[in-house]
């Protein structure tokens, strides 16, 4: 069994019920999410041994998130403690021309305040084959950025791939870094690189040419984002590999969704979805690098690697939460032309 370890921050989510607004909420559904540890959960949904790394503090909700983990199946023995508090986020679920908002109470959080050191890379990657991180966790704080190269750093060393979100917030560089400053150093020793237009912009300058994000009415050229590719590889010779999810937003309920794959040479293009009910678009892009991990592991070709990962996160949007609750055998369905909605007797 292939071994994925995945690092960065997991925190509470705090969601207004349905399509209420903040300032409605009476209430807020709770439950946990963050980028790597939802890519550890399809991974670990998948078959795959899937192992997470983060800080949590020593107190009930950071229990209550590694139960959670557990009940997965994603191995938390590599989380280390201390520190205060786990960090929070406030989703307010959009509709129509009505897009989501989210609010960050993540500040001195327990992985904020990480050090490089405190954690036994060498111990944690034995036997890996992959190690997943986020431009989240680098945006967190220097000693987060820190401890995410460090992790990077020996996993080259030991020969264990490693691949990367580029995930830009902005909500996030706060701490006296751009992203564009730190970034560059940590995807230097990446060998799998998924991001979409923005995030290629924002950190490094690269961007498609003739397309604007804002405007794309749900239709995208996918065959435009060869260029970001190439440019990607050209900055970072280690990378092998370049995937750029493509989401055509119609409105906050409406989307289509895709995304290519790139080798140097071919462009790998996925079946384009239109999903004109989103439930929950949080979590989209990881369930896509979950499946997109998962298909380079064990399916037999990019192109089937491509539509695993589409596909996947076509269904997450389908899912409340940030945790993509779905089989292999669901997502080859839907693969292979499913996705009528019938009842499965």
């Amino acid at each position: 069994m292939s071994k994925v370890v995945t690092f960065g921050e997991v925190m509470l989510r705090l969601s207004t019920p349905g399509h209420l607004r903040f300032s409605q909420a009476g209430q807020f559904d709770a439950t946990f999410g963050g980028g790597e540890a939802n890519v550890a959960v399809s991974l670990a949904n998948y078959g795959i041994d899937a192992h997470f790394i983060t800080r949590l503090p020593d107190n009930d909700i950071a229990a209550m998130c590694i139960s959670e983990l557990r009940g997965f199946g994603v191995d938390t023995s590599g989380i280390v403690t201390g520190g205060d508090r786990v960090g929070i986020y406030f989703l307010e679920t959009g509709a129509v021309a009505r897009g989501s908002k989210v609010v960050y109470d993540r500040a001195h959080s327990s992985i904020s305040e990480i050090k490089p050191g405190m954690v036994d890379w060498h111990k944690v990657l034995e036997g890996a084959d992959w190690f997943h991180w986020t431009g989240i966790t680098p945006a967190l704080s220097q000693g987060a950025a820190d401890a995410c190269l460090e992790a990077i750093k020996t996993a080259n060393e030991m020969g264990v791939k490693v691949s990367c979100d580029l995930n830009y917030r902005k909500k996030l560089w706060k701490y006296g870094k751009s992203a564009s400053e730190v970034m560059p150093a940590l995807v230097e020793g990446c060998d799998l690189i998924l991001g979409n237009e923005e995030d290629a912009e924002k950190e490094f300058g690269i961007k498609p040419e003739g397309f604007d994000a804002e405007n794309t009415g749900g239709t995208i050229d996918q065959s435009r984002f060869e260029s970001v590719c190439r440019q990607l590889m050209e900055r970072f010779p280690r990378c092998k590999k370049v995937a750029v999810t493509l989401r055509g937003s119609i409105n906050a309920d409406h989307n289509t969704w895709g995304g290519v794959l790139y080798d140097g040479k071919t462009l790998w293009q996925s079946r384009r979805y239109d999903i004109t009910h989103i439930v929950d678009r949080v979590g989209g892009g990881d369930s896509f690098m979950g499946g997109l991990l998962y298909g380079l592991i064990a399916l037999d070709s990019d192109q089937e690697a491509i539509e695993f990962a589409a596909a996947a996160s076509a269904l997450k949007h389908t899912i409340i939460g940030d945790y993509n609750r779905v089989s292999v055998a669901e997502v080859e369905a839907l693969v292979k032309g499913g996705g009528s909605g019938r009842v499965s007797r």
